[in-house]
């Protein structure tokens, strides 16, 4: 294991050894950006990921040979989450010969151009935009922007900055310089990284083999799996973590495999780039996966991180549970699938062991006739915790009598719950409105939700009935 950390900034590596007192191995990207002389462009608005101000663009290497960009939030990112990566920022982007980019060009040429606070965050979204999609549709150009908020201007120019300008098929100067900065990057050691400071202990392994090896010796070792919820405890609680699993560079945690009847989901694979991949066999899990964060969250987050946290408004959890997904945990010795029916046992509790690692996430195809569907209540459609959620299966015979039924909650509970009387209820009966009714007021009855800041618990209940005649209307 190698003890420091290296990346590609301002054309040259970056080497942090951590020993020093001002970084650690859990100084935030953004902080530590700000703490240099000339990348002020990154903000802290939120530092949660919530506003966008601290967007900046990671490179990376890709199968091909050539750097594959995306847009991350740094106040969600570790230090050590950048070793063999580029990291670009507002100050990158114009030329040697001080030329402004495409974007920053359109978004001057619009009126696009806000206050110094939120402008640099869009920019490096349309950025990012700009060097993966031709011609972007005017859902991709609101789907790169749903993470960035403006306070100043609107969007309506920023979005005609977008359209403007990413037109060049991703030339620019970054294109240029392209064959230098993928060298730059294959010189940087792929060793596993040890960080050991006088109060931390960061792990960041390349196998599997040894991400389970360092679980098992190291049990209370918090896990990160995409940092998106971990990096708050630090971020907004102020904790000191003192012994992290990073789990960012084990490449077999970022499958994604098509079987027959079934697909796997590594568990460290992006949650942008599951939900490219699932729209045709998995359309309810990509519709959640579409209002789940923003882009710079999703590229980060990861499935194994969403079950590991377990938290009970999580996205992702119910409609996994409606299409009858297993999880597979793996450890030193053995090596586990278990249904989320029962992997979920309390508030933020599993059955995963503490030296145990989830590995993947199988998802099983639909027989015909099987219906699922995913829906989602929160204060905005984007960017937005649950309020509700839901994930709901069904399945009529030829009599239109229900033969299989699944309604799974967040945030109805202290866990991803399904309303089992409910169900039971509607078993074998017909698929109409007046048994939809009756089933409303047993649901009103089988949760006890509690009121906070997102809703009250009336709000919730009276929600929850509302998402299953919505799904009834959908499905009659």
């Amino acid at each position: 294991m190698q003890n420091n950390v290296q990346f590609v900034l301002d054309g040259k590596i970056v080497s942090l050894d951590f020993q020093v007192p001002e970084i650690k191995p859990t100084t935030t990207v953004l902080n530590y950006l700000r703490s240099l002389p000339v990348h002020k462009g990154v903000k802290e608005g939120c530092a949660e990921g919530d506003c966008g101000a601290c967007t900046v663009v990671l490179g990376e290497v890709g199968n091909d040979g050539k750097i594959q960009y995306k847009s991350v939030d740094s106040c969600l990112m570790f230090l050590p989450m950048l070793h063999g990566k580029q990291l670009v920022t507002v100050e990158n982007l114009k030329t040697e010969n001080d030329e402004l980019h495409p974007v920053q060009i359109s978004m001057v040429e619009t009126g696009g151009s806000q206050c110094g606070f939120c402008t640099p965050g869009f920019i490096m979204s349309l950025f990012a935009l700009y060097k993966n999609k031709n011609n972007p549709t005017r859902d991709e150009i609101d789907d790169t922007l749903t993470g960035n908020l403006c306070r100043c201007t609107g969007y309506k120019p920023i979005i005609e900055a977008a359209a403007k300008s990413c037109v060049n098929e991703t030339k620019d100067n970054f294109s240029n310089s392209e064959s230098q900065t993928v060298n730059l990057l294959k010189t940087i050691s792929n060793e596993s990284i040890h960080i050991q400071t006088k109060q931390q202990n960061y792990f960041q392994p390349t196998s599997l083999k040894e991400a389970i090896e360092l679980k098992n010796k190291f049990t209370d070792a918090v896990v990160l799996n995409g940092a998106t919820d971990v990096a708050l405890r630090v971020t907004k609680k102020h904790e000191l973590l003192k012994e992290i699993l990073d789990l960012s560079r084990v490449d077999e945690l970022k499958k994604f495999v098509v079987n027959q009847n079934s697909v796997l989901i590594g568990a460290g694979i992006s949650l942008e780039d599951v939900k490219r991949k699932v729209g045709n066999d998995f359309p309810a899990l990509f519709n959640m996966l579409s209002v789940f964060g923003s882009m710079q969250i999703r590229n980060l987050a990861t499935l194994g991180g969403n079950l590991g946290t377990a938290s009970p408004i999580g996205d992702a959890l119910p409609v996994l549970l409606a299409y009858n997904a297993t999880v597979e945990l793996q450890s030193m010795n053995d090596k586990r699938n278990i249904a989320l029916d029962e992997y979920f046992i309390d508030y933020r509790k599993t059955l995963r062991e503490e030296n145990e690692l989830i590995t993947s996430i199988i998802v099983p195809k639909l027989s015909n006739g099987t219906i699922v569907k995913s829906y989602k209540i929160s204060k905005r459609k984007d960017l937005d915790i649950s309020t509700v959620s839901s994930g709901f299966r069904l399945k009529v015979n030829s009599n239109n009598e229900v033969k299989e039924i699944k309604l799974a909650f967040g945030g109805m509970a202290e866990k991803t719950k399904r309303a089992t009387t409910t169900e039971n209820f509607l078993l074998q009966k017909e698929w109409r409105r007046e048994t939809i009714e009756q089933a409303m007021k047993i649901l009103e009855k089988e949760f006890t939700p509690i009121s906070d800041a997102r809703a009250s618990k009336e709000f919730r209940s009276i929600a929850s009935k509302n998402l299953l005649l919505k799904f009834y209307t959908e499905t009659k």
